[in-house]
């Protein structure tokens, strides 16, 4: 695949070449690709890191927000494809995960070809269901059950102004999240590492196990102090250990 020069919107920067690999990275439902932006701070040079900005959120706030994993997934995977000559690993925390493990087996069944690893967090398996959906709630009701998911400001959640903004974002994520339906496929050949927060009453310990049977190859769980959002909270020492993972990756000096 021959390498663009010029960036997709679906990306921050336009992947460097000399990345020795790439992350891309998918965010939680209403998040922007802004909270990765300080990774690449964290890990060596060798490692490109590139958030995926999803259409309707910062600097795609003008778009519509897509409200299907199908939809999604075709037009990441179509953005990025040229960029995966080099050894590749998705990361996806919550919805992310979901949409990363969906782009991995989409990119196996249009182009054989998969990541080096798939990186989760702070999300069950997806063959398990979603509890409780909540994206036809009435609009208190879904601001109430958001405040549960403490992801985001108060602030915001008080703000009629900001809420309108961020409401049909909010909603079309979650209706991607909870309209999911897993489809049985072969398990993917990459390792898959899964992370979970030890107060998250999201993905229990045992939901995040269940990605085992999602892989031929190793998989990994580690728990990281916090709720749902140890993303943010407990950053330092998951980067310490995706940093790690990513080193198993990287091609040999030379090579």
């Amino acid at each position: 695949m021959k390498l663009q020069t010029m960036v997709t919107p679906w990306l921050l920067s336009c992947p460097a070449p000399q990345d020795k690999i790439r992350m891309f990275c998918l965010p939680y439902a209403g998040g922007g690709a802004s909270i990765y932006r300080e990774w690449a701070k964290s890990l060596t040079a060798d490692v490109g890191v590139y958030p995926i900005q999803l259409p309707g959120r910062e600097n795609r706030i003008t778009e519509p927000p897509l409200s299907a994993m199908s939809e999604l997934v075709a037009a990441i995977s179509q953005a990025i494809v040229p960029y995966l000559e080099r050894p590749f690993v998705f990361f996806g925390h919550s919805l992310g995960a979901r949409i990363a493990f969906e782009l991995a087996r989409h990119l196996r069944r249009r182009w054989n070809i998969q990541p080096c690893r798939l990186i989760v967090a702070g999300s069950r398996a997806p063959h398990l269901a979603e509890p409780k959906p909540l994206h036809q709630l009435p609009d208190a009701e879904f601001v109430q059950e958001l405040r549960r998911f403490s992801g985001t400001p108060e602030t915001i959640l008080q703000n009629r102004e900001l809420m309108d903004l961020f409401m049909p974002v909010l909603r079309a994520d979650f209706t991607v999240d909870e309209t999911y339906v897993y489809s049985a496929e072969s398990p993917l050949a990459c390792p898959i590492s899964a992370f979970g927060g030890t107060e998250d009453r999201e993905a229990s310990r045992e939901e995040i196990k269940a990605w085992a049977g999602h892989t031929y190859g190793v998989f990994t769980v580690e728990l990281v102090r916090g709720n749902h959002f140890f993303l943010q909270t407990g950053r330092e020492l998951l980067l310490r250990s995706v940093s790690q993972i990513l080193l198993q990756h990287l091609p040999a000096t030379g090579g």
